[in-house]
Order: structure tokens, then sequence, then C-alpha cells
């Protein structure tokens, strides 16, 4: 099976010129902890709720700094053609719950969750994902 076939395709995007208050409302009002960071197309990042409470504020940042400042850049990402398996692998290792999607192009194209993996995939391909996620001693980065 294919990432693309159990990825979502219709997602929202901030801008690395765009306020982290806009990530932060929009993360609120979708229940969601982190959202893709683009230019234009093309993914430049991710942003967390993390980044913005801890990181922002432990720096002194507040509500009207650059999604640019806070986000994480040089995200792993899953390729739309690629297996589920490889994609639980990358959330393993990365220890990430969420992983963009691009196209050849780099282009996003939709996002990929450990939900989207243990609603579609078999026990095997979410567990290995979850097994890395929920592993002491990394730090998450996106």
């Amino acid at each position: 099976m294919k990432v693309s076939e159990v990825m979502t395709k219709d997602i929202e995007t901030v801008r690395p010129d765009q306020q982290a208050r806009d990530a932060a409302r929009f993360m609120l009002q979708a229940d969601a902890g982190s959202i893709p960071v683009t230019d234009g197309d093309r993914l430049v990042g991710m942003i967390t709720d993390r980044d913005i409470a801890v990181r922002g504020v432990a720096l002194g940042y507040g509500p009207e700094t650059l999604v640019s400042e806070l986000m994480t850049s040089g995200v792993v990402s899953a390729h739309a053609d690629e297996p589920v398996e490889e994609a639980a692998r990358k959330m393993g290792e990365a220890q990430v719950r969420r992983l963009p999607v691009i196209d050849d192009q780099e282009r996003l194209v939709g996002i990929v969750s450990l939900g989207d993996l243990a609603r579609e995939t078999d026990e095997d391909t979410a567990g290995q994902a979850l097994e890395g996620v929920s592993a002491p001693g990394s730090q998450h980065q996106q």
C-alpha cells in the first residue's frame, strides 16, 4: 500500500512570513499539534505547538513572531508513492506522529498520521511507528 492511499490530502498550511499567532489559531481550531509551513506549494518546514509554547516562550518571543523564526526546517517527510511501511519507519526513527507528504517535485500533497496508519494498515505497520514514537530519549523535532 502506498502513502498516497492513506494520507489526508486536504490540509491547512502556514507561510514562513505569517505570525506564530496564526499558526496557533489554526492548531486550536483544528485540534492539531503541528502544521506544515510552505512557500507556495513547496514544503519548507513544520511548526508545532511545542515550537511556539516552549521554544518561543523560552526565547522571549511573542505571538507576533514570524513562523520562520520558530519552525523546524529540514523536515522528515514521506513521498506519496512510497510504501506505508517506509513512512512508519521514518515516523518511528524521527519520533513524530505526523509526516508531511511530498511529490517528486517536493510539493506538499498531503500529510500522513499515526492514526491514518492505524486505521488503514495492518497492526505491524502502525505498531512500528508507535514503538519509535513512544521510545524515550530523543528530542521531537516536528
